[in-house]
């Protein structure tokens, strides 16, 4: 398989798995936005981890990964009822943090440039 095609079809998973969790999971315990941020897929297609972020509490963060899990195989099917490929891959739902540990940094920056006004 070529990395080519493993990213083309990574990019179809990210847009599906959005438009589903969007459109059809309707479980009360999703709490916050969510977004897909990327989809790593190995080169044979068999193994793919979808990385979220969840706008919410650590809790709502964690609620929203378990109902996930538990919903992989509707978002599997769903998938494979979207995307014409032979075999649809497994998925695993993926906490992606780099958007507050983006913010800690900044947080951390202006922290050292207040403190370098101040002497």
């Amino acid at each position: 398989m070529t990395e080519q095609r493993a990213h083309r079809v990574a990019e179809e998973i990210k847009r599906e798995v959005s438009d589903i969790l969007r459109n059809d999971i309707k479980d009360p315990r999703v709490g916050g936005l969510i977004t897909v941020t990327d989809v790593d897929i190995t080169k044979d297609l068999a193994h793919a981890k979808i990385f979220i972020s969840v706008f919410g509490s650590d809790e709502e963060q964690q609620a929203t990964l378990k109902v996930l899990e538990k919903a992989s195989g509707f978002v599997r099917s769903e998938i494979g009822s979207r995307i014409r490929l032979r075999h649809t891959p497994e998925l695993s739902f993926q906490l992606d943090r780099s958007i507050a540990y983006g913010a800690h940094i900044n947080e951390v920056l202006r922290k050292i440039e207040r403190e370098d006004v101040g002497e």
